[in-house]
């Protein structure tokens, strides 16, 4: 096996270590909700990025690679006249997402979710224009994160996993958010026992 040890081995879905794998335990989700993650490029290998986990809990999911020479990134599709397409991040302008806001419009939504660091991701409807428009909304105060795997530099913010399964607590229920908290919660601690850290 070389220099590479069991330990060091990840799955190449869910990039967990291989003996704490999780795609086994995933959740099989039927959303109404399509979810659509537009993701900085250098989140993609990462083993703490938690966007790819979420995307393997369901089909009407998709990542986006975003910042890649070699990967094209386009926003076609993003918005269509069937759906409501909601852009979710705390930005300036940004509405609390909640039972009022969802009954202005019956259409199922797109949910649009930046994916990188702080910096990266308040960049991304910026930058591109398909995006701009997007109505832009901000989680209601749910609780402080439960990601203990990397420090965040913004208080009240989240890992993006957490951002979806907090969103679409709200939009598809709880039935939704339970399962998918239990997936985070067993990502968190496996990751943290391979580190010593648990506890």
């Amino acid at each position: 096996m070389g220099s590479r040890s069991k330990r060091s081995e990840r799955c190449e879905a869910c990039l967990m270590h291989t003996a704490h794998c999780l795609c086994s335990e995933l959740p099989r989700l039927d959303l109404s909700t399509r979810v659509v993650v537009i993701m900085h490029h250098r989140e993609w290998l990462k083993p703490t990025s938690t966007a790819r986990l979420f995307g393997l809990t369901t089909q009407n999911s998709e990542i986006r690679i975003r910042g890649d020479k070699d990967i094209s990134f386009t926003t076609d599709g993003i918005v269509t006249t069937e759906r409501r397409a909601l852009y979710l991040f705390p930005c300036e302008g940004a509405r609390v997402l909640g039972p009022e806001l969802l009954a202005e419009d019956p259409r199922p939504i797109t949910l649009v979710v930046p994916d990188g660091s702080w910096r990266q991701a308040s960049k991304m409807a910026v930058r591109e224009e398909a995006l701009t428009p997007l109505e832009k909304v901000a989680l209601p105060d749910m609780g402080p994160t439960r990601y203990r795997l990397r420090s965040e530099p913004k208080a009240g913010g989240l890992s993006t996993f957490e951002a979806i399964a907090r969103a679409l607590r709200l939009i598809e229920g709880e039935d939704v958010y339970q399962a998918l908290d239990e997936l985070f919660t067993k990502m968190v601690e496996r990751t943290l026992a391979t580190r010593g850290t648990l506890g």
